[in-house]
């Protein structure tokens, strides 16, 4: 007999892979999820399985919470409002779902103690990703200038204007915050390995990169890029991409990040350990557009605007040796490999394109450049 997890945010995108994840090793499953509308677009629980037992709840709710937590054995914290561009400007909802969430959760673990908290963090708590100098050397912290960008000049230089080599991305860079989801994703990391380390409990933070898969709310424009991207072209629109495309990311598919929230959970001897879940690799956003539009079948060049957003970041992707050496954790669904079989979910799927309607919400807010 497994063990009875509590998986806050469990009927989302992330969240329902790691329920199934947790039932195929043999454990019992609790969710706890408010089904937001932006996110879920009306949709009930009956995408979770059956053996799942569901608690229709806001992670704000205390009482929902302490009644949630009774009897599991450990919690997987995914539950969180998701956007780098909405958190700067519906900032009160990001906080208040986030981070207050977070504080209401850990309270609810005072009375009923667990053994195991794996909580769902962010890569966007590094802003820009480690860089070489010319020298050898890798600057502990890279910003780009304000003014270069709006001159159309992307990349960060180093002190003295020399080009900077973008690398893999390690735990030991440290934050630093460009963006109040960002700064949310971090304060939640803090929270629990705080709370962890005063109250016994085994805390371990993942450190999620892009993650892609079937399931990706397409409808939601703060979703994800590829999510974002595959609606766009469902209706044959150009995928609209910032700056000038070649911004890299590392794109993880959501089964590996699954797999690594039971390794979390079950590894022992990691306790207070903050994790990288990538890919390893790097894609240029351009590239990325090309996959999908070439798997989908749809002769469409995305739409380069030339613009920059308040709180992106020009270039990150992971280390992820931390999560092999600890967790024995490796990519299984790279993207290049897996991109034809989100291409035939997304022409089954139904979506409202909003993509727009977001893009001009950052732009009457002056939060494009």
């Amino acid at each position: 007999m497994g063990s009875r997890y509590l998986v806050t945010g469990g009927a989302g995108f992330i969240g329902r892979y790691v329920c199934e994840a947790l039932l195929d090793r043999g454990h019992q499953v609790r969710v706890l999820d408010s089904l937001v509308e932006q996110v879920h677009g009306g949709a009930s629980a009956d995408t979770l399985p059956d053996s799942v037992e569901f608690v229709h709840a806001d992670i704000r709710d205390a009482g929902a919470v302490r009644r949630a937590i009774r009897g599991v054995d450990g919690v997987l914290h995914l539950a969180a409002e998701v956007g780098v561009g909405q958190s700067m400007y519906e900032i009160a909802r990001y906080t208040g779902a986030n981070d207050l969430g977070t504080a209401v959760l850990l309270e609810a673990m005072i009375e009923n103690p667990v053994e195991r908290l794996v909580v769902a963090s962010s890569m966007s708590v590094y802003g820009e990703g480690f860089y070489q100098a010319s020298d050898g050397t890798v600057p502990e912290v890279v910003r780009r200038d304000p003014g270069r960008t709006r001159l159309g000049l992307w990349d960060p230089v180093a002190a003295d204007g020399a080009p900077l080599t973008p690398m893999p991305t390690a735990e030991t860079k440290r934050a630093d915050l460009a963006s109040i989801y960002a700064l949310n994703k971090y304060v939640q990391e803090c929270s629990c390995l705080i709370f962890g380390a005063a109250y016994s409990v085994d805390v371990i933070a993942l450190r999620l990169f892009n993650v892609f898969g079937p399931g990706q709310a397409l409808s939601n424009p703060y979703t994800g890029v590829l999510a974002n991207f595959a609606s766009r072209l469902l209706h044959d629109q150009s995928p609209m991409i910032f700056e000038d495309g070649q911004q890299r990311r590392d794109f993880v598919h959501v089964r590996d990040v699954a797999r690594a929230f039971c390794l979390a959970m079950e590894t022992p001897a990691v306790k207070g350990e903050v994790i990288n879940i990538g890919s390893g690799r790097s894609y240029t956003i351009a590239q990325v557009a090309a996959l999908l539009a070439a798997a989908m079948k749809v002769d469409r060049e995305p739409e380069i605007l030339g613009k920059a957003r308040s709180g992106d970041i020009r270039h990150c992707f992971a280390d992820i040796s931390k999560a092999t050496t600890l967790l024995g954790f490796q990519p299984e669904h790279l993207l290049e490999e897996t991109i034809g079989d989100i291409a035939a979910w997304v022409r089954q799927s139904e979506a409202v394109d909003r993509g727009l309607d977001a893009r001009r919400e950052l732009e009457a807010r002056g939060l494009v450049a």
